[in-house]
Parts: C-alpha cells; structure tokens; sequence
C-alpha cells in the first residue's frame, strides 16, 4: 500500500468512516478480547501456571512494542501446553462472546454482509500461516479481496496487529470493550467500547 493512501485514510473524517462501514461488503472481527471476552493464550497460561509472565507479554505485544511472531512464540515457549491442559482449558473455561457481538453479527448478515473472523492466537500454531507474524492481518484481508472481490472491508479489534491490518483494510474500528490496548485507543480514528454504537450505525 502506497504513502499516498495511508495518508489519505488518515484523513478520512469520522462520518465518512460511518458511511464506509455502514456500506461494507464484508467486516472481519478479531477473536479474543474482540469477538470473546477472554484472551486466549492467558487463560490458557492460568492452567499451565505461568499467568503473570505472559499475560506481561500479552500487553506487549498487542500493545505494538514486540513483533507479534517473536511475542507468541516466546509465550508459546513459556507455556508448553499439553493436549490434556489444552482440554481442561475449553471444558473448565469455554469462551464468553462479548455482549452485543451475537446481534451485531446477525444484523450485518441481514444485511448481507460477508463476516469472518481472523486470529493470530493460539490454535495448534503454524508458522506458515499469514497471521503468525506482525502484518498477516492484512494480508488475509488481502486474500479475501482478491478472491471474493470485496469493494468495502471494515477490520474491527482491540489489538495493534488488528490496526496495522487498515489498509488494506478500508476502515479499522477500534474495540476496547474488553481490554484498552492504549496505542489503539490513541490511534484509531473511530474506537468504541460497545457494539450497540455500531448496532445503532446500522439502524439509522
């Protein structure tokens, strides 16, 4: 993506951020602290007895000061876990969607409105795939545009790697529902705490 368009996303004002997204052909959703309340990898940290460590690397890292390939590799490292503490983790601790989530989605697919959802967490991790490093976010949302020839995509999430991915994302919303992630908060041009403000953006 050239200077020329960064520069001009930047410009972009919030009420044409409004129309974009209320406009979008699809809108991907980042998946922990964005999609579910928990962050992933940390729960999974509780169980294997290193919470404070990662979770330290956690902020870090969604936070922009580590490469995000160097900061889960490190936590995977630390953690260590087991197929038996990965089991105990989804039976003692199932994920809970964030408020509001359940709906915005539905209303988007009323809409017709393509929905995915990207992660770079932890699920069996393969360094091959795009969002094992900093940047893969976008280049998924790449992929999606070349194969399915999406005009308006709007990237939703709380994280910078969720950031980094406007463009080639049309529009990137901030999420801080969950968690504040700072840098985020600071730099996204649209941030929102609850999905009921964009539930409302698609009533109007």
């Amino acid at each position: 993506m050239t200077s020329k368009k960064k520069i001009l996303l930047r410009m972009v004002s919030h009420s044409e951020l409004r129309k974009l997204f209320c406009s979008a052909d699809a809108v991907c959703f980042d998946v922990d602290s964005t999609v579910i309340r928990e962050e992933g990898i940390d729960e999974l940290a509780k169980i294997c007895g290193v919470a404070d460590a990662v979770s330290e690397m956690t902020k870090r890292a969604m936070g922009g000061a580590v490469p995000f390939r160097a900061a889960l590799t490190e936590r995977l490292a630390l953690i260590q876990p087991s197929r038996e503490q990965v089991q105990r983790l989804i039976a003692e601790h199932p994920p809970h969607l964030t408020p509001g989530i359940r709906e915005l989605v539905s209303r988007l697919q009323e809409r017709n409105v393509q929905v995915f959802l990207i992660s770079g967490e932890y699920a069996g991790f393969d360094e091959t795939q795009p969002t094992a490093e900093s940047g893969g976010k976008g280049k998924v949302i790449k992929l999606l545009k070349e194969k399915f020839h999406f005009k308006k995509i709007v990237m939703i999430g709380d994280g910078a790697t969720d950031m980094e991915a406007c463009p080639p994302a049309d529009v990137f919303i901030g999420f801080g529902g969950n968690v504040i992630r700072q840098q985020v908060k600071d730099n996204a041009k649209w941030y929102i705490t609850d999905f009921v403000e964009l539930l409302g953006e698609l009533e109007e």
